[in-house]
This record gives structure tokens, C-alpha cells and sequence, in this order.
């Protein structure tokens, strides 16, 4: 988890922080603090997936019910929904998926978006805290949807940046990290904000092959520019379908 604050189009990176369990994570959200924050993982599942398996089309209402589903259940039952539909059609997809460049939230493998999101919007809601266009809650605690590979492709296109093979941890992608934390530094996106990092931090990121801690750094700049934007949309559209949810920025 990446910290900072942002003034006049300036994103100064406070710290990193590393959460090493979800009751961790659950604790972090409960704490009375103000904050704006981009998770990176979907906040909600295609509408014509929820309507054909006849899920609630309410947002809390679903997630209710998908919180009480084991991982297996999901994967048994997307996996039926993919298998009875044509090929270059297996999955559904959500309005945000082509503006974001995201894999479908119904996706189970490579990546498991499905579970990440099982795992951390229940407890986003549990938290209590607020979800723009999705749930009220606490306006002291402002969750959004995020996902940094739209800003990192924006900057790198399709150069890799990160593996967590570390066969794959290769100097090329070493420097595809240098070169986006340098881009980001010059403000070269169309977010309008420039990151502020120490030596040591930018040499923190750069040596982290995982690509966590620029993740983490690259959610925080999608918070930032929904934080200039504002109460009460964050800057998201306005006609977003509020079961399916909108990844900041997109």
C-alpha cells in the first residue's frame, strides 16, 4: 500500500507500507482516519453474467451474496456460464472493461480477479466505508475501484514491467520500471499529476521486480486525481451502472 498526499498537481509519496494478511487488511480499513483510496481489484461483476445466473441486480445485495460462495462454488459456476457460450464469447464483461484494458471480473485464473474480488469488497462494505455510485458509508473513507496497469500502459504500452517469476525478472523490465517511475516523475500522462519520490524510494521501486510497490504507487496517483476531482463523483461518469461499478480513471 502506497501513502501520500497531493497538492497543486503534486503527488508526494509518504510511504509504503506492506499488509501481510487480510485481517490485516480489514483492521487497516476500520481505522477512524480520513482517506481516498484506489484498490486494485474489481468492485463488481458484469451485469449480463449476474442477470443470467439470477443474482441479486442490487450492488450490497449482491456482494452479500457472493461473499457467502466458496472459491469453488465461483469457479464451478463461471466456468459452466463460459462453457455453454461460444468461442471468442467466453466471458461476460463489464462497461469498464474496454476503457480500462481489465481482465473480465469473472475471470478465475491468470489473474483470479474473481477471488481478489471475494476477498476485498466484502470487506470494504463490512469497513463501512463509502463507495462512490455503489454504496453510501463513512465520507471520511472514500474506496474506489483501481487498477494500475491502465496507467502503466499508458506510459509503456505493451512493455513488460514486472514478474513474479524471477526468471522473468529481467534487466529489460528493470529498466521499463526506471523508465515509468522517470514519467511519472514529469507528470507525462493525461492524469495531470506529478509523483514526488526520495532517491531512496524511487531505487525501492525500481528494485522491486514483483512490480508491487509501482502498483501500489500507481493506484495512489489514480486516488490523487480522483481526489481533485471531488465530491460527490470522484470523477466517475455519471452513468455508471451501479451494479457492475467503474474503475477510476478509465
Amino acid at each position: 500500500m502506497a501513502a501520500g498526499s497531493v497538492s497543486r498537481g503534486r503527488v508526494l509519496l509518504s510511504g509504503l507500507e506492506r499488509l501481510d494478511s487480510l485481517d490485516g487488511f480489514e483492521q487497516w480499513l476500520r481505522h477512524d482516519r480520513a482517506w481516498i483510496g484506489a484498490f486494485d481489484f474489481p468492485f463488481g461483476l458484469p451485469r449480463e453474467l449476474v442477470t443470467h445466473l439470477g443474482w441479486p441486480t442490487r450492488w450490497p445485495a449482491l456482494i452479500g451474496h457472493y461473499a457467502g460462495l466458496s472459491r469453488a462454488d465461483i469457479r464451478n459456476t463461471f466456468a459452466a456460464f463460459c462453457d455453454a457460450r461460444p468461442v471468442g464469447q467466453k466471458f461476460a464483461h463489464r462497461r469498464t472493461d474496454g476503457p480500462s484494458g481489465s481482465s473480465p471480473s469473472m475471470k478465475w485464473v491468470n489473474p483470479p480477479v474473481a477471488y481478489m474480488l471475494h476477498a476485498g469488497v466484502p470487506r470494504l462494505l463490512a469497513a463501512g466505508v463509502h463507495l462512490p455510485g455503489l454504496q453510501d458509508g463513512d465520507r471520511q473513507r472514500v474506496a474506489l475501484e483501481g487498477y494500475p496497469g491502465l496507467l502503466a500502459r499508458e506510459i509503456l504500452k505493451n512493455r513488460s514491467y514486472k514478474s513474479d517469476d524471477r526468471s522473468k525478472q529481467t534487466p529489460e523490465r528493470l529498466i521499463a520500471r526506471k523508465d515509468l517511475i522517470t514519467a511519472l516523475e514529469n507528470g507525462q500522462t493525461r492524469l495531470g499529476v506529478r509523483l514526488k519520490v526520495s532517491h531512496a524510494q524511487r531505487d525501492a521501486l525500481a528494485d522491486d521486480a514483483s512490480g508491487d510497490c509501482l502498483d501500489a504507487v500507481l493506484c495512489l496517483l489514480q486516488a490523487a486525481w480522483a481526489a481533485q476531482k471531488g465530491a460527490p463523483g470522484y470523477g466517475l461518469p455519471a452513468d455508471m451502472d451501479a451494479l457492475e461499478g467503474w474503475t477510476v480513471t478509465a
